[in-house]
């Protein structure tokens, strides 16, 4: 009979296997950064502690009505997850998950702990990329833990040392902590709060490609023969950014069948489906900028074959051109001794002309089909 490993057999289990032969410099996580621990009662947010552990604050949110604890994980450091998941008894899949990160969102459930993995996304003007980061949810009890997988905010700013503020995760997060009719409703009302926070800056990514979008507008017009790289880039950014939403989408649709079953709030569930229309409307104006940048380099390459085929008649129109004196100089130039006027004295100045008179003809008549 099989005996399950631990959560901290299973961590260092997942650690070993994927250095096996991967001799990789070390990242050095930043030490000075705590974990930060938010206690709320009654709807009241608490203090900032950077002192209490995982146990603490699970604690704390067991023992009391109206209480619940936020903490913060800046950097998942291999020791911070296995505190972690020796605090919470995590399954070995999730600390598996933890562990590995770099994960399109989902929503899972492990006994007492639900399991949601979410991505901001920002868009970078300057490269035109789309940045995501990767946000881990688990919810157990009256406890809520945000795991900061890249080590950045909602908006894309890299967690520092200097940063004390408990809502790290979500940069402005005074909308997160507010709210005290919300904050009564319990620790996923904290998860839909912070879904909201990332779906609604879904929206300036979406603004900045559109901005992009119709600068390649211009620039397939001008004739740009850069616009089909910049296209394919910008399609890339596009289809990412559609795989998140659209994943995220399915985290919701499960969400809303799970607060049915787990008999949470109608406020939630109210909440949830406005997220969701939100959502809806990222996912279709992503879809039409999809559709849009296709149909952009459709007509792209429409306009380069019909530049190729303006070229092909210029260089086809040159060569009929110097085809007619070729063609002479090719005749009397065979050296033959018995030819008709090889001797005449003044076929030289003939076949001259007629060489100039012949091509003259020719480029009159491609100027007046536009082919010149």
């Amino acid at each position: 009979m099989a005996i399950p490993l631990s959560p901290l057999e299973v961590l260092g289990w997942e650690l070993r296997r994927r250095t096996i032969g991967k001799r990789q410099p070390v990242e050095v996580m930043p030490t000075s950064i705590p974990i930060l621990t938010r206690r709320i009662v009654d709807g009241v947010p608490q203090e900032l502690s950077s002192t209490d552990t995982f146990a603490d604050a699970l604690e704390f949110a067991r023992t009391g009505e109206g209480r619940m604890s936020l903490t913060v994980v800046s950097h998942p450091t291999p020791e911070v997850v296995a505190e972690l998941a020796s605090a919470w008894q995590l399954h070995p899949l999730l600390v598996e998950d933890l562990v590995q990160a770099d994960q399109r969102p989902k929503v899972e459930r492990y006994g007492e702990v639900l399991f949601v993995v979410v991505r901001s996304a920002r868009y970078i003007d300057a490269t035109e990329e789309v940045e995501f980061s990767e946000f881990h949810l688990l919810v157990q009890s009256e406890a809520l833990v945000i795991v900061c997988q890249d080590g950045r905010l909602v908006d894309g700013t890299v967690i520092s040392a200097g940063m004390d503020d408990g809502e790290a995760p979500l940069g402005d997060g005074t909308a997160l902590l507010s709210n005290p009719e919300l904050l009564r409703l319990g620790p996923e009302a904290l998860v839909y709060q912070l879904l909201d926070i990332i779906v609604d800056g879904y929206f300036p990514v979406l603004d900045g490609l559109q901005t992009d979008k119709e600068q390649i507008e211009r620039q397939v017009f001008s004739g740009d023969a850069a616009a089909a790289e910049r296209i394919y880039r910008l399609s890339e950014e596009v289809i990412d950014l559609l795989h998140a939403t659209t994943a995220l989408s399915k985290v919701l649709r499960r969400l809303q069948v799970g607060a049915k079953k787990y008999d949470l709030p109608v406020e939630l569930l109210t909440y949830l489906h406005d997220l969701d229309d939100h959502l809806g409307h990222v996912i279709g104006e992503t879809g039409e900028l999809r559709d849009a940048l296709s149909q952009i380099l459709n007509v792209n390459a429409t306009l380069v074959a019909q530049r190729q085929n303006e070229d092909m008649k210029k260089i086809s129109g040159w060569a009929a051109i110097l085809f007619a004196p070729t063609l002479i100089a090719a005749v009397y130039g065979m050296n033959f001794d018995v030819m008709p006027e090889l001797h005449w004295t003044i076929g030289y100045p003939v076949a001259i002309g007629a060489m100039v008179a012949f091509a003259l003809l020719l480029y009159l008549i491609f100027k007046w089909k536009k082919w010149m």
